[in-house]
C-alpha cells in the first residue's frame, strides 16, 4: 500500500492550492496524500480557478489547521496567510511525529508574510532544526544533480566568516553519512578559482583541510575538491559527478535551477522525519491562472515515498 503523506498548503495567497488541486489525481499513483487544510479553504480555491479541480476536491481527505481560515487574495504578502501556512506545516509535522504519516511534503510558504505573523523563525528549515534540536542539512536538486547547502539563507557578507575549516570538516562528516550515495562528493570552493594558491583568497586552503580532515575521519577520499565552482557544473565534469556541496547558496543553486527547475526539488536531511518540498516559491505572478507546473510537487512526493 502507498505511504501516507502529510502536504502542508503552504501561502494560500499563492500556486500552492493550485497545485494540490491539480495534482491529486496524479499523487494517488504515488502515496495517500492528507491536506493539512480546510476543505472550504480548496472549494474557495477551486472557486477561484474556475471550478476545474471540482472532483479533485470531493476526493482529497483533509486534516484542518488549528488556525482561522484567511481570505484568498491572490498574490498578496498577507499575514493571516503567513499565520495560516505556518499552522498547516506544525500540523503536517503533528501527524508526522505521531506516526500517522510517513512524511511530509510543504508547498512554498512565503517568509515575509511569516514575519508579518508575528513568526520568529525564517522559514521551514530552520524550524525544523529548532523543533528537533538537530543540524538539517538542505539539498535541492533532482537524480541529474543533487547540490547540499553549506549556508543558506544568509547574506553574502556573513558566508566568510562561517566558512571555517571545523563546522565545515563536522557537516561534511555529518553529510556523508546520511547521504544515501556511494558516490564521491564534490565541494566547491568559495574564492574565484580556489584562491589561485593564495594569489586571490586564501580561505579555500581552510575549505581543503576541512575536506581532508573528514575524509580521514570516513576513511575514504568521500569529498573532491575544493573545485572552482565556475567550471564544476561543466558538462564534461558532471558527467562524472552528481553530487556537490556548496559554500553559499547561490553558487549551487544558480546552476541548478538553470538545468532543472522544474524537475528539482528540496530536502531535508539529518532529521527524525522525512521532509521534502517543492524547490520553488509562491510564484505569485502567476497565482490562481492555471499556470502552475506540478513537476516539482509529484517528485517530491516520489522522494518521500522511496522505502
Amino acid at each position: 500500500m502507498p505511504p501516507k503523506i502529510a502536504i502542508s498548503i503552504g501561502d494560500i495567497q499563492g500556486v500552492g492550492a493550485e497545485i494540490a488541486l491539480k495534482a491529486h489525481s496524479s499523487v494517488c499513483q504515488i502515496c495517500q496524500p492528507i491536506y493539512c487544510v480546510h476543505q472550504e479553504l480548496l472549494a474557495q480555491a477551486n472557486t477561484l480557478l474556475g471550478n476545474t479541480y471540482t472532483h479533485a476536491l470531493e476526493n482529497m481527505p483533509c486534516v484542518a489547521p488549528r488556525a482561522p481560515q484567511p481570505t484568498i487574495k491572490p498574490a498578496q504578502v498577507d499575514r493571516e496567510s503567513g499565520f495560516y501556512s505556518h499552522a498547516s506545516f506544525l500540523e503536517a509535522l503533528d501527524l508526522c511525529d505521531k506516526g500517522e504519516v510517513s512524511g511530509v511534503c510543504t508547498l512554498p510558504i512565503h517568509k515575509h508574510a511569516w514575519q508579518l505573523a508575528g513568526i520568529a523563525t525564517p522559514g521551514h528549515t530552520a524550524l525544523l532544526r529548532e523543533r528537533y534540536r538537530q543540524e538539517a542539512i538542505m539539498m535541492l536538486g533532482c537524480p541529474s544533480l543533487w547540490v547540499a547547502l553549506f549556508s543558506e539563507h544568509i547574506p553574502l557578507s556573513a558566508v566568510s566568516a562561517k566558512v571555517r575549516l571545523e563546522p565545515l570538516k563536522e557537516f561534511l562528516h555529518t553529510l556523508a553519512q546520511v547521504l544515501d550515495t556511494l558516490e564521491q562528493i564534490v565541494v566547491l570552493g568559495i574564492d574565484p578559482h580556489c584562491g589561485d594558491n593564495g594569489a586571490i583568497g586564501i580561505q579555500d586552503m581552510e575549505v581543503k583541510g576541512a575536506i581532508a580532515q573528514a575524509n580521514a575521519l570516513l576513511k575514504t577520499p568521500k569529498f573532491l575538491g575544493p573545485v572552482p565552482a565556475d567550471s564544476a557544473f561543466a558538462p564534461r565534469f558532471r558527467a562524472n559527478h552528481r553530487h556537490f556541496v556548496a559554500l553559499y547558496h547561490d553558487v549551487g543553486l544558480a546552476p541548478l535551477k538553470a538545468l532543472y527547475f522544474e524537475e528539482s526539488i528540496n530536502v531535508s536531511l539529518n532529521l527524525p522525519i522525512k521532509r521534502a518540498s517543492v524547490d520553488h516559491g509562491c510564484a505569485f505572478d502567476i497565482a490562481y491562472q492555471n499556470l502552475a507546473s506540478t513537476k516539482s510537487y509529484e517528485n517530491a512526493l516520489k522522494w518521500l515515498s522511496q522505502p
